[in-house]
């Protein structure tokens, strides 16, 4: 019996998890994506067509992979509907769980609703649902992909829970829509997705019986946790390796290698700490050459140097066995490149991540730069610096650095 691997954001998303699944779909049978919703946004770029993935796992691109969206995925059918239409080739390689939860229009307006009546305290969302239709979830009051088979008795619960939230709907702004509308609505869903719905836990427990190659895709990032992030500026799922077993229906004795995504700086998107944000021109500056710029959204990015302190962090609770260092090529240039090796707090340095961070105050170290490593698609042939910046990396965080990514290409990736 095979093991699970898992890609996990080790930073606070947008690390460059699409390229590195996608360099690896090839050697896996399945692809599986465990948790999030649609503000998650993959980047793949092959040639000189460049695919933007939401929902669709990143193994979509490799003909032989079959895709599959876990229980953990909050979906909402109107945009998956649309990112589908991006391929013709999807029957029998996309698999959606019945389990998966749906996020419909009402969740997006409230959670939009919801950010502006917070003003300065918003936590910067995508606006897209995602909160709204996890706290649904739990509630106990969502609905899952599998109620599309009976639309009529679905939208009836539906507008039975919206009607029994009238006065907080009204007060956000949110109207509730005729059943009739609301079905006609859910029977489009159900005809575009009824062929991809089923019970996906037995497809991933059947694939791992026959000794097929399985890896489970996470969304956003490590410091973006529910439970282990800067919470409460944090997405509403478990972005890191233990949601991966919940998220698709596997046991810890599953799961085999854990390969962390981070890239040779740090961005954020939204508020929240952010220990290492540089608000000078050389920030600006890495985002302009790494064109930070949020898939999803197309928000700026916010940008900074390298925080090993997180990644520590994020490589001891992911059980992190080798990280795909990305978008090297970035720091091309830099006479100097600064890496947040400790914080201080309340006048002590120290070496973990503390309860409050937006309490932490950075301490760097200076490395120095390098000219060219872009393109590069070999370890010796990194520059020296170049190459001592990772291997420093290596140390500081305590996990090998495997893959480096020196450019958006598929083909410009160092395997060590």
């Amino acid at each position: 019996m095979s093991k699970a691997d898992i890609i996990v954001g080790l930073q606070w998303g947008d690390e460059g998890k699409g390229k590195i699944v996608d360099h690896m779909a090839s050697k896996n049978d399945y692809v599986c994506r465990f948790s999030g919703g649609h503000n998650a946004g993959h980047t793949i770029v092959v040639g000189d067509k460049k695919y933007a993935l939401h929902l669709v796992p990143s193994g979509v691109l490799s003909k032989e992979t079959k895709n599959i969206i876990g229980n953990g995925v909050v979906l909402s059918p109107k945009d998956f509907i649309e990112e589908m239409a991006q391929f013709d080739d999807l029957d029998g390689r996309l698999f959606i769980s019945d389990k998966a939860h749906l996020l419909l229009s009402y969740h997006a307006m409230i959670d939009q609703a919801s950010e502006k009546l917070k003003g300065k305290g918003a936590i910067g969302t995508t606006g897209k649902g995602i909160g709204p239709a996890y706290v649904d979830k739990i509630a106990r009051v969502g609905h899952r992909l599998g109620e599309l088979q009976d639309c009529h008795k679905l939208a009836k619960k539906v507008i039975a829970h919206l009607e029994q939230n009238r006065d907080l709907l009204g007060v956000l702004g949110v109207p509730i829509p005729s059943e009739d509308e609301l079905i006609a609505e859910l029977e489009s869903y159900k005809e575009v997705l009824s062929p991809f719905i089923t019970d996906t836990t037995l497809m991933i427990w059947d694939a791992l019986a026959n000794d097929k190659k399985v890896l489970l895709e996470g969304a956003q990032g490590t410091m973006l946790d529910i439970d282990h992030g800067t919470y409460p500026y944090v997405t509403s799922s478990t972005t890191i390796s233990a949601g991966a077993c919940s998220g698709v229906g596997l046991n810890p004795k599953d799961i085999g290698k854990v390969t962390g995504i981070a890239k040779a700086y740090c961005t954020r998107v939204g508020n929240g700490p952010f220990p290492s944000e540089d608000f000078t021109q050389e920030g600006e500056l890495i985002r302009e050459r790494g064109q930070e710029y949020g898939t999803t959204t197309g928000r700026p990015r916010r940008c900074g140097w390298f925080d090993a302190v997180a990644l520590k962090h994020a490589v001891r609770v992911n059980g992190v066995d080798e990280i795909a260092l990305m978008k090297l090529d970035v720091l091309d240039g830099f006479k100097e490149i600064k890496v947040c090796v400790a914080y201080e707090v309340d006048g002590k340095v120290i070496d973990y991540v503390p309860y409050l961070l937006e309490d932490a105050k950075p301490v760097y170290k200076t490395f120095q730069g390098w000219g060219k490593s872009s393109g590069i698609r070999t370890f010796d042939n990194l520059p020296q610096s170049a190459k001592e910046y990772i291997l420093e990396l290596e140390s500081l965080v305590g996990a090998k650095i495997r893959i480096v990514s020196t450019s958006p290409q598929r083909e410009d990736t160092i395997i060590r």
